[in-house]
């Protein structure tokens, strides 16, 4: 009995010794690298079967990690991921509109920087991108595609009137006049170019956001002010001024204007050209940069990136492989795939592969813009129930108070407090 109990002393003071200098890493050993791992992505443009390459070269060279591929629906998008996401469930990959970033901070596992350093981020993408996706040098998602806004032109009207594309503010309003055509009453039957309303001006949050930009002492986010006012002015006079009027608000909405060839200016991101030409394949359409202010370029850009859920439980395998997803040859696989398919390419987000894409005819004036590109939180078709559509609310009363012959400064300092009720209520610094 003695010996019994002396030998239990003894396994127990080993396995003390044991425990103590291994800790549970030693009874809990990680699993082997090649354990059998899923990762489930979400996207919304995508098809299945244009993602499925890039898929399955993955899985070609990491055998134990299977890649579900599923295309979302955009309706209640946002607060759906969000809400799978906070109940561990959900997504290991998913895709999030640009402007998302702030909101979805707790909701995504930043990059290893094993996997990419910010400094490496900095090199690989455009400002925008870099600015956008990072906090604090922290990575918080990753792109594969760049647009913005982009003048798109008919090349039948610019033709027939005998004028160049023009490149700054003041050769557009001069062009956008001449192309103007009226009838007998007066009514605009070709317009010039589709500004100066909310309800029939498509991206017109965007073309605001823009024009924002530009003013040398604008302020999305304190517009109460002198340059505020010269910026609604302006919007606005393509409706609101005799000598200027080339848009009416009893016009159908413009991208149905300009793809019936009643449009001479139209400003879209590079995704509309796909829509226009299934909509008029006869239609002669050039994009051009967007017109500019002496001494400055910026153009207003957003984007859609994909992030790694942070309840993820591989979230450095997903990392790894939207690390694989967003190498050159990745992206000119998946630009093949959506050609093939009948879907217009996409701008590369990779600075180092802008050569590529330069002389395209519809890719190539978003790429020249790209550098140029700032963002905010006004941006179309993101459906989100969120900042973009209380951002979007907040400047459409603006606008459609200057067209009711409201004060514009009132109109500002009223919009300039409900802006940072928004802001604050998303937790929003800028």
């Amino acid at each position: 009995m003695k010996k019994v109990i002396f030998l239990v002393l003894i396994l127990s003071a080993v396995l003390g010794v044991l425990f103590w200098k291994y800790g549970l890493s030693w009874f809990h050993r990680p699993q082997p690298a090649n354990q059998p791992i899923t990762l489930n992505i979400w996207g919304l443009w995508d098809d299945e079967g244009t993602i499925r390459p890039i898929l399955d070269a993955y899985h070609e060279s990491h055998p134990n990690i299977t890649l579900i591929y599923t295309k979302q629906s955009l309706l209640n998008y946002r607060t759906r991921v969000q809400t799978q996401i906070r109940a561990s469930q959900g997504p290991d990959i998913f895709i999030l509109h640009s402007s998302w970033t702030p909101l979805f901070y707790q909701d995504l596992a930043p990059a290893p920087e094993t996997i990419m350093t910010i400094g490496e981020y900095k090199q690989i993408f455009y400002p925008m991108i870099y600015e956008t996706l990072t906090s604090q040098g922290k990575i918080y998602a990753i792109s594969r595609d760049v647009d913005g806004l982009g003048m798109y032109v008919n090349e039948d009207i610019l033709k027939a009137t005998g004028i160049s594309i023009p490149r700054t503010w003041v050769e557009f309003v001069e062009a956008a006049k001449k192309t103007t055509v009226r009838d007998q009453n007066g009514q605009i039957q070709t317009a010039g170019v589709a500004l100066g309303t909310v309800s029939n001006v498509d991206f017109w949050p965007e073309i605001l956001g823009l024009l924002f930009f530009q003013q040398p002492r604008g302020d999305l986010i304190q517009p109460a002010n002198k340059d505020g006012i010269e910026v609604l002015q302006f919007y606005t006079s393509f409706v609101m001024d005799p000598k200027n009027k080339t848009w009416d608000s009893t016009l159908p909405a413009s991208t149905q204007m300009f793809a019936s060839g009643k449009l001479a200016f139209y400003f879209a991101p590079a995704f509309q050209a796909g829509i226009l030409k299934t909509l008029n394949p006869n239609l002669k359409l050039k994009i051009a940069p967007v017109p500019q202010l002496p001494g400055k370029t910026v153009n207003y850009g957003a984007f859609w990136a994909f992030g790694v859920s942070s309840t993820s439980k591989n979230q450095n395998q997903a990392w790894e492989f939207l690390r694989f997803s967003i190498s050159s040859q990745a992206l000119q696989l998946l630009n093949q795939k959506r050609e093939e398919s009948g879907i217009l390419g996409r701008s590369y987000a990779r600075v180092e592969m802008a050569s590529l894409q330069a002389d395209d005819p519809i890719l190539g004036a978003f790429i020249t813009q790209a550098p140029y590109y700032k963002s905010w939180y006004l941006n179309s078709g993101t459906e989100d129930r969120g900042i973009n559509e209380e951002m979007m609310g907040n400047y459409a009363e603006a606008v459609d108070g200057v067209l009711q012959g409201r004060d514009p400064m009132e109109i500002l300092q009223a919009s300039q407090v409900n802006i940072k009720q928004t802001l604050e209520k998303y937790k929003i610094e800028k």
